[in-house]
């Protein structure tokens, strides 16, 4: 396979980016058709080819490439090129195909939009750079996609710009995101100046033998006393993409974007670029104890933290955004116990289903123009095919046996559980609670779309004019929903595929026990089971009652505000610390007191030699030449003089 046919992967979307932008637009308007078609076919050839990489590793060849040089800075080479490995092939495959069904799907759901053609346009760069970031093999290559993702999810989150909330939501995302850029770009600094001279930047040095040599004695930045600063800052870098404690306040308040657009973001592009990059750095992670038990604290109280406040959102792309910040913290666990074929694997099945349940709820918003589930009332008999498609997304996310939530979940809890320490049997637990509240607030969430009967007259009436969602949308939700069923088949026991093809980077099957998967099975039908009766029609009183008791009324305001974290962040640190505190005593001390200071000087002496030298401009003429001759004079009196010396 040659390099140039690689490449095509990411350099056919970001054509049509170009494309849309510079030539669709300008020419055609900002509302036409062709711009979809271009994103599509580009996305689509991308996914071609990322199969066929993915069949040649499935079949035992290796693909490489050579390392192409750029410059050098002292003994720091920057080189450029392809690293196409297990983990990219998955993480291609899945990103393309994501893409593919959410271009096809928003063929529909953005058609009377008049932003169209900026949106493809985005949308290709957007799945452009998650392809690079994925197929990079260097850390510079990959930080500069890294910030391309970042800026596409920011002109994506903000793309309906005239709403307030939605910029507000798009200048979130982007500075609680460069908080842990930030750090990323600070390990990536400290290993640039710490490993030894040859391609210091390069993954092949993080493979488990290039991790080895990279502890030898003449690397001092990675002796064991400072490794752990490298991997702290990769893992916060990781912390503010995926959205993980205490930087996960952004990503609730991105579903100002389209609903295609967080589908997206949530199953195969920007929040699952921290994954991926712990992933890739696994090796080193595993020299790093103090860090991988960092992330597996941070990944197991942020499951059950976030799935907390799913169980209160009325917004159903809210409880879905919590449920994505809560599973993700699944992937982190496994990742922190050494588990990289566990979270790869739940990676890709929960793309499959969380890009399904993003994609329903568009559905439903296409038809009722409401994300509000209290506001949807039972749009069971008018929409049967988007029901039927977010009842298997909601099983799938619960976990329940067959679908493909159920094996890449019991993978995580069956890794916790085989941990010989405390430690583990804790996590284990804690994830148990986790299963529990996702079928609890997933089903909570089904049964207040779906199951609310009895109609006032004018709710009955209105019921009239909901109406099924057009092919083009259903297509990708049934594909997808296959999938949510099916992709458990990638790492069965038995089948263990995507273990095989991370056993580069040190990937081993463990051994399946029998009693961690019962638990997350009845744990999950337990909270379906409990969310079932609670919400059932006849027992909604009882849940009212319930509510106006004080003690359990103030927990339900506590978890509503989001435990005050939003109000902390934006309130005291960013109004009352930042721009009350700091930003007023640099306006007054060094901007007023400094800056103003030093620039109104050079103004004031500039102004006092002006006007002395402007008295003399009286614009007489023999006043002109009087000066002119008295020059002359002086220039000839020092000529002579100098002559004669």
């Amino acid at each position: 396979m040659s390099e140039a046919l690689v490449l095509l992967i990411v350099i056919a979307p970001l054509v049509a980016a170009l494309i849309n932008s510079l030539l669709i637009r300008p020419i055609y308007g900002s509302a036409h058709k062709v711009s979809a078609v271009i994103t599509i076919v580009s996305v689509f050839l991308s996914f071609i080819i990322s199969n066929l990489i993915l069949y040649k590793l499935l079949t035992g060849q290796e693909i490489t490439f050579p390392v192409h040089d750029l410059f050098s800075v002292g003994y720091i080479d920057f080189k450029i090129g392809v690293l196409i490995d297990g983990l990219a092939a998955i993480m291609l495959v899945l990103v393309s195909f994501v893409s593919f069904l959410v271009q096809v799907y928003s063929l529909g759901y953005m058609k009377d939009d008049p932003g169209y053609v900026r949106y493809y346009s985005v949308m290709s760069l957007f799945t452009s750079a998650m392809l690079l970031l994925v197929m990079s093999n260097n850390l510079v290559l990959t930080y500069a996609a890294w910030e391309i993702v970042g800026l596409s999810s920011y002109l994506l989150i903000g793309f309906w710009f005239y709403r307030p909330a939605a910029v507000a939501a798009a200048k979130k995302a982007f500075i609680v995101t460069r908080i842990g850029d930030f750090f990323f770009l600070l390990a990536i600094v400290g290993i640039a100046i710490g490993v030894p001279e040859g391609d210091n930047l390069s993954f092949v040095l993080y493979h488990p033998e290039g991790v080895n040599d990279l502890l030898g004695p003449e690397s001092f930045l990675f002796a064991v006393d400072f490794l752990p600063w490298i991997t702290m800052g990769i893992f916060l870098g990781a912390v503010g993409k995926s959205a993980q404690f205490p930087l996960h306040t952004w990503l609730p308040d991105a579903m100002e974007g389209p609903t295609p657009v967080s589908s997206l973001i949530h199953a195969a592009t920007m929040v699952v670029a921290g994954v991926f990059l712990i992933a890739r750095f696994t090796p080193l992670f595993t020299y790093t104890p103090l860090i991988s038990n960092l992330v597996i604290i941070i990944g197991t109280f942020t499951v059950v933290f976030s799935a907390t406040m799913a169980l209160v959102m009325t917004d159903i792309k809210k409880v879905l955004a919590y449920s994505t910040v809560s599973q993700l913290g699944y992937m982190f666990v496994a990742l922190g116990l050494g588990g990289l074929a566990p979270a790869i694997f739940h990676l890709v099945t929960h793309a499959f289903f969380k890009a399904l349940l993003f994609l329903t709820a568009g559905s439903l918003n296409h038809s009722t123009g409401t994300f509000e589930m209290k506001d949807m009332k039972s749009v069971k008999t008018n929409m049967p095919w988007t029901h039927a498609f977010f009842l298997i997304g909601a099983l799938g996310l619960a976990g329940v046996p067959p679908l493909a939530g159920f094996w890449s979940k019991d993978e995580i809890l069956n890794l916790a559980f085989s941990t010989t320490s405390s430690f583990g049997q804790y996590v284990f637990w804690l994830m148990l609670v986790g299963a529990f509240l996702t079928s609890f607030y997933i089903f909570r969430a089904y049964h207040l779309i779906f199951h609310e009967l009895n109609l006032p007259p004018i709710e009955s009436k209105r019921q009239s004019n909901i109406h099924e969602s057009p092919l083009e949308m259903l297509i990708p939700m049934a594909i997808l929903s296959i999938f949510t069923i099916s992709a458990g088949m990638f790492n069965l026991p038995w089948a263990h595929w995507i273990t095989d093809l991370l056993h580069s980077l040190g990937s081993e099957h463990e051994k399946v026990k029998i009693i961690p998967i019962l638990s997350g099975t009845v744990f999950s039908i337990t909270g379906i089971v409990l969310s079932t009766i609670i919400y059932r029609q006849e027992s909604r009183h009882i849940l009212n009652k319930a509510l106006n008791i004080r003690g359990v009324s103030f927990l339900h305001n506590i978890v509503s505000r989001k435990y005050y974290i939003d109000d902390l962040y934006e309130n005291i640190l960013v109004k009352k610390i930042f721009y009350s505190g700091i930003s007023r005593f640099i306006e007054s001390n060094v901007d007023n007191g400094v800056v103003d200071y030093i620039v109104n000087t050079v103004g004031l002496v500039g102004r006092n030699i002006g006007r002395p030298l402007s008295r003399i401009q009286s614009g007489q003429i023999q006043m002109y030449m009087l000066f002119f001759l008295v020059g002359i004079t002086f220039l000839f009196f020092m000529y002579f003089i100098g002559a004669g010396e």
